[in-house]
């Protein structure tokens, strides 16, 4: 009888598995292509996940026109400001013009300037882009604000002609995105710690008579070479890593105005707010970077979901 065969567990499209660097990471902005002369991307805070009953106005749909329920998960988006412009030659950054008036709660994470040398928004560059910071203490989640470098849309001149008209003002998440929009998710998911090959890998338990432990593999390897390789599935850390959720729906955005109360785990939301279709990655108030669609999908596109309330 010939010896079962299986494909490997675990992916070795995400190594190695350890914890993550920084809390919000750093797309690849060259890919994320937008015609829109605004922010490719938006700050915001996870609160939690709710079911709500939409009408379903997706055409073609065999639900068309009747209620249904469908798994959201709403987030707080705190306005932006605009901490820096940063300009690109030959891939690098040429020159850094920091903001004016920034709030003292960026002391916190960066150490600011005494004096702020005043410079022109322009010269001959390739890109810009804006480190911008979440005004976050405007939620109930915390002070000390997020930062995070995105990328504009548009021409060089567009880009130019963004900075000036929000530079030193609050950017809204309703200035950036609509209703309707596809989104991607981009964030660190719940941290679970030192776990074993079990749970970390998926690899089947042993026998019950087997020695030396059911929660283990048979062997970590052949005899020659008489070393470990990486591919062998051990004990190790569990969660924290970067994953992108993509093509969530945004369906519905608006102020929050008291009508979200008492979230388990997050409190009330102050702020605006978005409800997205689906699951998102991470525990309660995660800080999440939410960016234009990378690629869309028909499906998902063609959507229509109309909330007529939370459960």
């Amino acid at each position: 009888m010939a010896p079962p065969n299986a494909p490997r567990r675990g992916s070795l499209q995400y190594w190695p598995r350890k914890r993550a660097r920084k809390i919000l990471p750093s797309p690849n902005w060259k890919a994320i292509k937008s015609d829109s002369t605004k922010l490719q991307g938006f700050i915001c805070y996870k609160a939690g996940m709710a079911s709500a009953y939409v009408k379903d106005e997706t055409p073609d749909s065999m639900t068309k026109g009747k209620k249904i329920v469908v798994p959201v998960t709403i987030v707080e988006c705190p306005p932006l400001k605009i901490f820096s412009v940063r300009f690109y030659k030959n891939g690098k950054v040429a020159k850094d013009v920091l903001a004016e008036s920034l709030d003292k709660e960026l002391k916190r994470v960066v150490r600011l300037p005494k004096q702020n040398k005043k410079e022109d928004l322009g010269g001959d560059y390739e890109d810009v882009r804006v480190l911008c910071y979440s005004v976050v203490k405007k939620t109930n989640i915390k002070k000390a604000p997020d930062l995070s470098e995105i990328a504009l849309g548009g021409s060089y001149e567009d880009k130019i002609k963004f900075v000036k008209e929000n530079l030193g003002k609050e950017i809204l998440v309703s200035n950036i995105f609509e209703k309707g929009n596809l989104v991607d998710t981009r964030g660190l998911t719940i941290g679970k710690g030192l776990q074993g090959p079990v749970k970390r890998f998926g690899i089947t338990l042993k026998a019950h008579k087997s020695e030396k432990g059911q929660r283990r593999p048979g062997a970590l390897g052949s005899f020659h070479p008489k070393r470990t390789t990486f591919r062998a599935p051990m004990a190790g850390q569990l969660g924290m890593f970067t994953r992108v959720t993509y093509n969530s729906k945004i369906i519905e955005l608006g102020k929050a105005e008291k009508k979200f109360v008492g979230i388990k785990n997050f409190g009330d939301i102050k702020t605006d707010y978005a409800i997205l279709t689906g699951s998102i990655q991470g525990p309660a108030k995660r800080q999440l970077l939410i960016t234009t669609a990378l690629r869309e999908t028909k499906k998902q596109k063609k959507k229509n979901y109309e909330v007529i309330e939370l459960r």
